[in-house]
């Protein structure tokens, strides 16, 4: 199938998109705080024709976009939220621009505009053919807390659609009918009271010990729990000084599975284990319950579309200068041993093929998940750094900043494009996902994990 009119919208606005991405790589904005990403998405949408609602559902950096009328509607997911202490320079060493300042550690400047590139292509792709269908642009705050789109969810968003298209940087071009995990996070918050340590300290009431009983309650739990999840956490307040019995401590857990019945059933087992440990130690207990995410679950039949695409688009060529500077972040790579034992790197720093889909699990987690339990949805993943680069790491926004990253980012966008052209010009297609969709569901409906009273963010 001629694809041609989508190569060519992308290629005409190549530098626009890229200028775009640029910007977001310099002003980095963490979860909830992408005003000015959000504002430069917007403009550029508006621009190009699209009817764009910013403060969508009620969320201040949440954008949705749209042009076309009828069906099928076919949304594409974009982000555009930092990480914290990610910052880097476009160099082989890390090098951070501000220290201890946020990043694109995770390329999500590249996320949202390949997103950008691909409604881009879609509008071309309908406007040539006279087909009927609808494109719609969400732009999607705070993903790196795994929350921005269950509360998108939560208020309204996606339920209209058909289909979702989601797609990520990643080190190689794959796709994947595995599970990653979902979540629940919160912050247990023990409150004790103070008291000198040596002089009187049968007076005093540790929130430290309430919050270190927890932890080795937690790690007792481990061994009952089903072999999926993932249990993990930092303290985030412990005492001022030895002396004193600290009468305020914090510790944040994340609780992770493959199903959110397994979750919540050990999300409510540690919630028992922080009660118990308040009574142990006589202190108060607040549960700050910050969010939640499903477990992913990827269209078969959109990933075989999306897989077709891949193979039918152009991948992006590598220059000498690109390969030399993915090589030498490959060397600084923890990874980079194991990589060059096992072969991976026979072929080059970079990826250069389109692999088969894979059917693996992954244990980390993405709130697109939530988009995948309200309608049928694909995430596609597309090389935008070296191969052997950590996740969320000073290698990706590297990467994220220069050439490697922007060449990824419109393969991705093309990509996109093209797979959401097989649906609007085969109906048959949309309904084979929408079956197998109502299949995997199997009567159930989306229920938000993060309750109606815990608020959106704003940002600060």
């Amino acid at each position: 199938m001629d694809h041609s009119v989508i190569t060519n919208a992308i290629k005409q606005n190549e530098a626009a998109l890229i200028e775009v991405a640029s910007k977001m790589w310099e002003c980095p904005e963490t979860a909830y705080n992408e005003v000015n990403a959000c504002k430069w998405t917007a403009e550029f949408l508006k621009e190009h024709g699209f009817e764009v609602e910013v403060g969508y559902v009620d969320m201040p950096t949440a954008i949705k976009a749209t042009w076309g009328k009828g069906h099928p509607i076919i949304g594409i997911l974009g982000e555009y939220d930092a990480l914290p202490g990610m910052s880097q320079k476009v160099c082989t060493t890390k090098d951070p621009i501000v220290a201890g300042g946020a990043g694109q550690g995770c390329g999500h400047n590249l996320l949202g505009v390949a997103s950008l590139g691909a409604v881009l292509g879609m509008k071309a792709d309908l406007e040539a053919t006279g087909a009927e269908g609808t494109v719609v642009y969400y732009g999607c705050p705070g993903e790196e807390v795994l929350t921005g789109k269950a509360f998108m969810a939560r208020n309204g968003a996606f339920k209209d659609i058909d289909l979702a298209i989601s797609w990520h940087g990643s080190s190689s071009n794959m796709l994947t009918d595995g599970t990653m995990t979902g979540l629940n996070s919160a912050i247990f918050h023990f409150k004790g009271r103070t008291a000198h340590a040596g002089g009187d300290p049968h007076n005093g009431r540790s929130a430290l010990d309430a919050a270190e009983l927890t932890s080795v309650g937690a790690n007792y739990l481990r061994e009952h729990v089903t072999s999926d999840v993932r249990i993990h956490y930092v303290y985030k307040e412990a005492g001022t000084a030895p002396n004193i019995v600290p009468d305020k401590a914090s510790v944040w857990y994340y609780v992770r599975a493959m199903s959110r019945d397994a979750i919540e059933n050990t999300y409510n087992r540690l919630v028992k284990v922080a009660e118990g440990a308040a009574h142990m130690t006589e202190t108060d207990l607040e549960v700050e319950f910050l969010g939640g995410c499903y477990n992913t679950m990827n269209s078969k039949v959109m990933l075989q579309a999306a897989h077709e695409a891949m193979n039918e688009v152009t991948l992006p060529q590598w220059t000498e200068e690109e390969k030399a500077f993915a090589a030498a972040l490959n060397e600084q790579s923890p990874m980079y041993e194991a990589f060059k034992t096992s072969g991976a790197l026979e072929n080059g720093p970079l990826c250069t093929t389109v692999g088969e889909i894979l059917h693996a699990d992954g244990y980390g987690s993405t709130d697109v998940g939530d988009v995948m339990h309200v309608v049928p949805c694909v995430q596609v993943n597309t090389a935008c750094w070296n191969l052997a680069a950590p996740g969320h790491s000073w290698q990706i926004t590297a990467c994220s900043g220069m050439s490697i990253g922007h060449k990824g980012m419109l393969y991705g966008a093309e990509v996109m494009a093209v797979c959401a052209s097989k649906f609007y010009h085969d109906a048959a297609k949309v309904q084979a996902a929408k079956d197998e969709f109502a299949a995997a569901m199997n009567g159930r409906t989306y229920k938000c994990p993060i309750p109606a009273e815990v608020p959106v963010p704003q940002p600060k």
